[in-house]
């Protein structure tokens, strides 16, 4: 009965990992397909974003049960509890995720409704293709258990942070240029700013992760002594490249 209730937990630990990464695969859908409603004006897949969302809900709240139910009935310690404390963080966060991805949608389709035809610069591009990259990293080293690689993507955040600064410059000279351009401009700081919140949840996700594999919580100590002490323990070269 133990040998059983034993393998019934691992394979429960399991299908939660893998519904947290489809719930994640479907954020990050979501956000592209967010940006390319902007750049392409195609309405069709406002519509389609929205269905996604109803799923990323679906998925947060199911994940969530399954979180509690898990630790109720088998009360599990350590590594295993760690997971499951991760994965219910982790969760709220990538909602979140999920709303940014429907409002950046809403006001691209508001701007091409208007008939605003505004080609967004490359700040946003860039931080588009930067939070795209940090949510699929996360999920990886999520999914692999990788504390390093998770370390690289809280690292990255500064990278995204400075292309929202960039971004937001570069509109207000946009509108001190050109007042009768306020309106869309406004909108478009609110897409870049979505953005950059897109960003922050997968950094929360990334030092989740390294809470996950390593129990510390670099949340506000910063993660010098989560690689340092990765150098000397189990990850070997790998943390050299971080």
């Amino acid at each position: 009965m133990s040998e059983h209730t034993n393998k019934q937990f691992t394979s429960d630990l399991e299908t939660t990992r893998s519904m947290f990464l489809q719930m994640g695969g479907l954020v990050e859908t979501m956000v592209r397909d967010a940006m390319a409603v902007l750049i392409s004006g195609d309405l069709a897949v406002v519509d389609q974003i929205r269905e996604r969302e109803k799923e990323v809900n679906r998925l947060e709240v199911e994940i969530d049960e399954r979180i509690s139910l898990l630790i109720a009935r088998n009360q599990p310690t350590a590594v295993d509890l760690r997971f499951l404390l991760a994965v219910s963080k982790m969760l709220t966060d990538m909602e979140r995720c999920g709303d940014e991805a429907e409002k950046i949608a809403k006001v691209a389709r508001r701007l091409h409704e208007s008939h605003d035809h505004y080609v967004p610069v490359v700040e946003l591009r860039h931080m588009t293709q930067d939070v795209i990259s940090m949510i699929r990293q996360t999920l990886d080293a999520f999914a692999r258990e990788d504390a390093v690689h998770a370390a690289t993507v809280v690292r990255s955040d500064k990278e995204v942070d400075k292309e929202w600064k960039a971004a937001l410059r570069h509109t207000i000279t946009y509108m001190i240029e050109d007042p009768r351009t306020i309106s869309r401009s406004i909108d478009f700081i609110f897409i870049a700013r979505s953005l950059e919140r897109i960003g922050d949840h997968a950094k929360n996700m990334a030092e989740r992760v390294i809470y996950m594999v390593r129990g510390d919580d670099v949340r506000h100590t910063g993660i010098k002594a989560t690689e340092r002490a990765a150098r000397g323990d189990d990850f070997g070269e790998e943390a050299n490249d971080v």
